[in-house]
This record gives C-alpha cells, structure tokens and sequence, in this order.
C-alpha cells in the first residue's frame, strides 16, 4: 500500500507537534508547517517534512501546492490547526485586532484547502479543522476568538456539503483545554493590549484569567492527538469531535443553561460584575 500522507499547520509545538508525531508514528507521511525557519531543523530532526509557511502568504501556499504535487502528487489527511488567541476587550483590540483573528484563524482555513484542493481531490481525501468549544461557549475577553471559531463551525459545515462531490470528507474538531502554549501565547498578547488608558484597565485581573482560561486542567496534547488520529483511521469518520477537558460539558452548559444565568456566572468569572 502507498504510504498515506498528511499536511499539517502550526507545527511549532502544542498540538500541532503532537499530532505531527502521532501520525508519524502510525505511518503517515507528515509534512509540518511552521512560520518561524527556526522550527525547522526541529521538525525535520524527528522525521517530518517541514515546510516554512505563513497560512496567510498566498504566494507561499501556492509554492508548497506545487511542490507537494511534484513530489507526492496527492494528499490524504490536511489538518487546518494554525491558529492563536487574541484575548481582551473588543473595543480596546478594534477592528485590526479582529482582522488579524479572521485572518489567521478563519480566512487561511479556506486559503490552505483551496490551494491544496486538487491535491485533497486526487486522493479523495479528508479536510481536518480545528475548531474550539469557544464557539458555543462566548465568553468576555475573547470576543473575536470566540466569533472566529464559530466562523470555523459555519464554513466546516459548508465545506462538508460542497466537497462532497468530490469525495472529501470534512472533519471539526472542537477541543477543549488542551496543555500546549496556547494560553502562554494568549496571555502574551493580553498583556500586549492591556494598558491604564483602557476603561477595563481595573478589570485587567479578569482579563487575564480569561487568557489563562485554556490552561485550566488541561487534557495532554498527545492524548488529544491520539484520539484524533483514531478518528481519521476509522471506517465512519465522524464530522465533529469534541475532545479534552470542558469539550463536552461547555456545549452542553451554553446549550441548557438560561442565557441570564449563565451571563451572570461569567461576569462573575471575569470580574464583569460591578461598575465602573
């Protein structure tokens, strides 16, 4: 049998390098992005083909396009995983903020499956996108990542029905804490936005803890990707995962709880629970 192949975004480390290894273990062909050329060395040091890519560099994805159908000619398995956090106030981050958010987030998903496309229809293969249960469960300080992964929900489901003539199978995950840089990562750029001349400057506790939010008893990132990687091996794949700590009792809280509550218990969370 022909060794099968898988793209992977975001390599650097977190989930993307767990799943990076997971599948190379099971046999895959894995070629790992990253954007910064210092990764590199790393990812092709344990057996990958690492590719330096901006998900959102055009004239980059065209170039690996190419190259992979150069040298392979066909891809099994493309997980979309790239991505980070912009946390704080909406109005202090403003439109930019949310752009950047978009961009990276949701606008490379499709830039990425479309220039792999022919690639994905030659070998009837599957599209992987990683979501987050911060698409259901809207929380404060985190505005536009939550807006982007219910964006990622919208076009999964989309993708799901227009691929399907083509054979192509579109699979959402939706994780919950996951142990990776993720929540270093967001409160870094918290950190970046947060400033005395904001009017949430006195809430700033709570926007940290919003930050640090994923981190909270977080499910191992192998154990995340080993159950991922079950799933693409099965005979009936399933077209949304929900996998780590919180990924199916979040859903299931904004899905039941009454809005007024559960508004209540974030505000409390976060410190929204006064005036300013």
């Amino acid at each position: 049998m022909t060794q099968p192949t898988v793209l992977i975004t975001g390599c650097s480390s977190g989930i993307g390098r767990a799943l990076a290894d997971a599948f190379h273990q099971a046999g895959y062909r894995v070629w790992a992005t990253a954007r910064k050329k210092a990764d590199l060395a790393t990812l092709e040091a344990a057996g990958f083909t690492a590719v330096q890519l901006d998900v959102n560099d055009g004239l980059g994805l065209g170039q690996l396009a190419e190259r992979m159908q150069t040298e392979i000619g066909g891809l099994d398995v493309l997980i979309n995983n790239a991505g980070y956090g912009a946390m704080g106030p909406l109005l202090d981050g403003g439109v930019e903020a949310m752009r950047r958010q978009f961009e990276t987030n949701v606008f490379a998903i499709v830039g990425v499956t479309r220039a792999l496309f022919p690639l994905l229809r030659r070998n009837k293969g599957l599209v992987v996108n990683i979501g987050s249960v911060s698409g259901l469960l809207v929380t404060p300080f985190a505005g536009a990542y939550c807006a982007s992964k219910a964006a990622v929900h919208a076009l999964s489901d989309a993708l799901r029905l227009e691929l399907a003539p083509f054979a192509i199978e579109v699979m959402e995950v939706q994780p919950g804490a996951i142990a990776s840089s993720f929540g270093a990562n967001a409160s870094q750029q918290a950190e970046q936005l947060i400033d005395q001349a904001s009017p949430w400057w006195p809430l700033r506790e709570g926007i940290r803890a919003r930050a640090n939010a994923s981190q909270d008893n977080p499910t191992p990132a192998s154990h995340f990707a080993r159950h991922l990687l079950a799933a693409v091996q099965r005979a009936k794949r399933p077209r949304l995962l929900r996998l780590g700590n919180g990924s199916r009792a979040l859903p299931l809280l904004a899905a039941l709880l009454p809005q007024r509550l559960l508004e209540a218990v974030l505000k409390k969370r976060f410190l929204l629970n006064r005036s300013l």
